[in-house]
């Protein structure tokens, strides 16, 4: 991601993409007024400023392969010959191509002739087959007339019929080529020479601002012969998913062992240009297969006798019909030619995939870094609970977080573990939940030590990023777990979070990501070293010190990530994957695994939501980092534009990094991504550092201020009137949200309505009486400044507990429990805060979800306070699932409970004889580890 030094920069472009369509705008406005009647002094000076202008647009061009030197070179001509009308009409074509991408479909275009023809003659191409077009960057230092005999080398080895079509960009050092590799998302490839210099020249100019904190300072006194490995390796940190050649002149057994692992191949020099240039197109193709998209399209198209069920299938029912066969003019004939339930004839099965499924799934765990991926067509709700019935078991202990989605909870009634739920920050100004802290999350790992129950803790779910894009730092979270219980498994909900690892910056905060880094660190001599050091300095503390490092010997990575493709890739609705980076799978969990998958995958998987996945990994193999990039790039010119705009100010404000997380929590210091005076402000430290970071993508817009609420607002004005579906509301915010799918013309579409909301709002305020204009103040003091409490949950009662006073409940214990009417009754509000303050216990049978917020705020076993009372009356939602307003909350009976408690009471007695043997374990291993680890 590309980002800004703190201070205000031209134009505030944020970043190189930006930068560079508004230097060829600049070129256009310069060519437009030379074209204008000009006296010849007037003229000179013009054409000196185009010269100039030229020149610092070539600081940008060097990193395209498009329009290229030659183009470049001919409009400084035109300037020098005084050629003005085709100087004009030349620079205004590039634009177009660049902004529409258009030359991607023409790459031919590469001198200005070429170019001009093109545009006299668009649209008469006879071309069936669309080529696909990338770029290839060559690292080597070159000379211009070298570099010509390069590409006309590798030109001549083309097929005219190869679908995949390439130019080659230049780059002569290593700091150039990580310019261009952030610069040009074009880039599918890279060609490393194995001796290249560090320096650019370009690192203090115009660039700088958006390339200083990637240049990799530290490998400038690194010899030139190791920079081109050095080179490979940050690519793939960069761009792991670009193809990366080395040419060479060492003999194989001198390379580095790692250098097979970074490169696709090595070649040397001697060696021709055919091999270099099939090798390109052979990755290009790996990357572009999908095989179960591909064989589902092939056997759409074979003619078939459908003797089996779906009459849908081959669309006969459809388009036969007299009544219905407007569907199918709907949707077209594709869709029905592709609807079978055969999992033969080239054509694959979900539950156990031999055949393109499983390769699809193989390609998609290689693209998202995971050991083994497998996908979902009934959504992540149940890629959930596939994860949770296969790794946990009856009177497990699960961490998890009270906000995550209602799937986790259900899940857990699934399991029969034992839940402890840990506690988000609150954002009381907002009615929203921030994050879980780390510090909590140790707490209540360590108050489950010293109670002996450590042992039966298996799980951390969190969810990453949260509804309203907070972020954990994964790394930090998973070492310090780790250093306490160094078997447990992370279950990392990542729905709203599959395009991150398509972005460097977000990358270092996934779950595959980690995982793999941290097992290739516990594994590695380096960290054992370390390792035994801090067992030394822990011994010197004393007999009470325990170590903060996870023991090498002990430690296992054991990571789940469940990712709704469909929210934020493209894929269909329900499409979701689970991502896999355990090394005990094998061992303990494949088996288990399966059966869960079997217990909750349809047995007749959707083929189009399948094939969507599949499609949706080849678009981020080759897309990824660039529809990030602009998705980012988008979200940043929404906030921008809010904040800049007077009338906008008036009503909304873009809740920004300060807002969302304390400042405890923000070690980098960083408070928002952009302001009206400073500019763009950098975001990498705060990413590489703080607790919790913004995902700049999800925008929090603050509406109290115009006196209605937020599912008003979404229904009533943007839903309504403007057809603008939003992410989510709270009491007093709206949550927007860009993707790889949103477009420039949306988020001016979107800023446009906004303009058009505070007209109507001026409006209605100016037209208030003075009883009106009383109660607008009432509504807009309780939005703003008079925001219900958030509780806390609660705890479960001891009916429901293994240990008396000891964090976990067995909710579903309690969840069936009230499957018998008697046992449970209902009770209204006021006679609930009636009960409790004459000292009954209150527990809720039932979940109880108000949307806003959407997640439970009682499960059921959850004892009832008066503060959750507090917040549901408070509450100014339509929505409460598990609360029938009629009656009331739903409520164990007090017989129940008695019975439910003196039947857990023996089990109680023996969880706290086995807890204190196991504490005694605990002890005894703790002062082992202590001293010798």
């Amino acid at each position: 991601m590309s980002t800004h030094t703190k201070g205000k920069l031209k134009d505030h472009n944020y970043n190189i993409a930006q930068l560079r369509t508004e230097l060829w705008t600049e070129l256009k406005l310069k060519a437009y007024g030379l074209t204008k009647k000009l006296s010849k002094p007037e003229q000179e000076d013009e054409k000196l400023s185009m010269l100039k202008a030229m020149k610092t647009l070539r600081e940008v061009e060097q990193y395209y392969a498009f329009p290229g030197n030659d183009i470049l070179d001919t409009l400084s001509g035109f300037i020098r010959h005084d050629e003005f009308q085709i100087l004009k009409n030349s620079i205004k074509e590039i634009l177009r191509l660049l902004v529409s991408e258009d030359y991607r479909n023409d790459p031919d275009i590469l001198t200005i002739s070429s170019l001009l023809k093109k545009k006299e003659n668009k649209g008469s191409s006879t071309s069936k087959v669309k080529k696909r077009y990338f770029e290839v960057l060559f690292v080597d230092n070159l000379s211009v007339h070298d570099e010509q005999q390069v590409s006309k080398k590798l030109g001549e080895m083309s097929d005219p019929k190869e679908r995949f079509i390439y130019q080659l960009v230049f780059a002569k050092s290593f700091q150039d080529s990580i310019i261009a590799l952030q610069a040009n998302p074009n880039i599918q490839a890279c060609i490393v020479r194995n001796e290249i210099s560090f320096k650019s020249k370009n690192t203090k100019g115009l660039l700088n601002p958006f390339i200083a904190d990637s240049l990799n300072e530290k490998f400038e006194d690194y010899p030139e012969y190791e920079l081109g490995i050095l080179l490979g390796q940050t690519i793939k940190h960069l761009r792991p998913e670009i193809d990366i050649y080395y040419v060479t002149d060492s003999s194989v057994q001198s390379l580095p062992d790692n250098s097979l692992n970074i490169f696709e191949r090595i070649f040397y020099r001697k060696e021709d240009s055919q091999e270099l240039h099939l090798s390109l197109i052979r990755g290009i193709k790996d990357r572009y297969e999908t095989p179960f998209y591909t064989a589902l399209k092939e056997y759409s198209q074979k003619p078939t006798g459908v003797f089996h069920a779906m009459p849908i299938s081959r669309g006969n029912s459809i388009f036969k019909s007299n009544w219905i066969d407007d569907f199918g003019e709907f949707y077209g004939r594709n869709l029905f030619l592709a609807e079978t339930s055969s999992t033969t004839g080239g054509l694959d099965s979900l539950l156990q995939p031999t055949g393109p499924l499983k390769k699809a799934q193989e390609l998609a765990a290689k693209t998202f870094g995971s050991k083994r991926t497998y996908f979902a067509t009934n959504g992540t709700s149940t890629s959930n609970k596939i994860v949770l019935q296969a790794l946990v078991e009856p009177d497990d202990v699960v961490l998890i977080d009270r906000d995550c989605h209602k799937s986790h909870h259900y899940g857990m009634v699934l399991s029969g573990a034992y839940v402890t739920y840990l506690d988000s920050y609150p954002l009381q100004d907002y009615s929203m939940y921030g994050a879980v802290p780390l510090s909590h999350i140790k707490e209540r790992l360590l108050v489950l030590k010293k109670a002996g129950r450590l042992d039966k803790v298996k799980m951390l779910l969190l969810t990453n990023c949260t509804f309203d894009g907070l972020v954990y730092n994964v790394e930090r979270v998973m070492e310090e777990v780790l250093a306490i219980k160094p078997d447990m498994i992370f279950l990392w909900d990542e729905a709203w979070f599959a395009f991150a690892a398509f972005s460097p910056i977000y990358r270092q905060r996934t779950a595959m990501h980690v995982a793999d880094k941290l097992c290739d660190k516990y594994k590695s001599e380096t960290y054992k070293e370390q390792y035994r050091q801090h067992l030394i300095e822990v011994k010197k503390k004393g007999a009470g010190a325990v170590p903060s490092m996870p023991n090498p010997e002990l430690v296992k990575i054991r990571v789940y990530a469940t990712q709704s493709t469909h929210k934020t890739l493209s894929s269909m609705r329900q499409g979701s994957m689970i991502h896999i980076y355990d090394e005990e799978f094998e061992r303990k969990a494949e088996t288990s695994f399966h059966e869960a998958y079997m217990t909750h995958t349809s047995t007749s998987a959707n083929y189009q939501i399948l094939a969507s996945l599949d499609i949706a990994r080849r678009q981020v193999s080759f897309e990824g980092y660039e529809l990030v990039e602009k998705s980012i790039e988008l979200a940043m010119l929404l906030r921008a534009k809010i904040n800049d705009h007077p009338k906008l100010r008036k009503y909304f404000k873009v809740l920004t990094i300060h807002d969302l997380i304390p400042e405890k929590h923000r070690q980098s210091g960083l408070s928002e991504y952009y302001h009206p005076e400073t500019g763009w402000h950098r975001l990498e430290n705060a990413w590489a550092n703080d607790e919790f970071v913004l995902d700049p993508t999800k925008i929090n817009l603050h509406i109290g201020n115009t006196g209605v609420d937020g599912d008003t607002f979404k229904n009533k004005y943007l839903m309504d009137q403007f057809h603008i579906q939003v992410n989510k509301t709270s009491r007093n915010s709206v949550l927007f949200m860009t993707n790889i799918g949103t477009t420039r013309s949306s988020v001016s579409y979107l800023i446009s309505t906004l303009l058009k909301i505070v007209d109507q709002i001026d409006l209605q305020f100016d037209s208030l009486n003075q009883e009106e204009h009383q109660l607008m103040q009432d509504k807009l003091y309780s939005l703003t400044q008079d925001a219900p409490p958030l509780p806390d949950f609660s705890y479960f009662h001891d009916s429901f507990r293994a240990v008396a006073g000891i964090p976990g409940g067995r909710m579903r214990e309690a969840y069936f429990l009230a499957y018998d009417e008697a046992k449970c009754e209902y009770a209204d509000f006021a006679s609930c805060l009636t009960l409790i303050q004459e000292g009954r216990s209150m527990v809720s049978s039932a979940f109880v979800i108000p949307y806003p917020p959407g997640f439970p705020v009682l499960v059921p076993g959850q004892v009832i306070t008066k503060e959750i009372l507090s917040f549901l009356l408070a509450l100014d939602v339509k929505e409460i699932h598990g609360y029938r307003p009629d009656l009331g909350l739903r409520v164990f009976t007090d017989a129940a409970l008695n019975r439910q408690q003196s039947g857990t009471a023996l089990m109680g007695a023996a969880a706290s004889m086995r807890g204190k043997s196991n504490g005694k374990k605990d002890k005894s291993a703790s002062k082992k580890t202590s001293v010798d680890g």
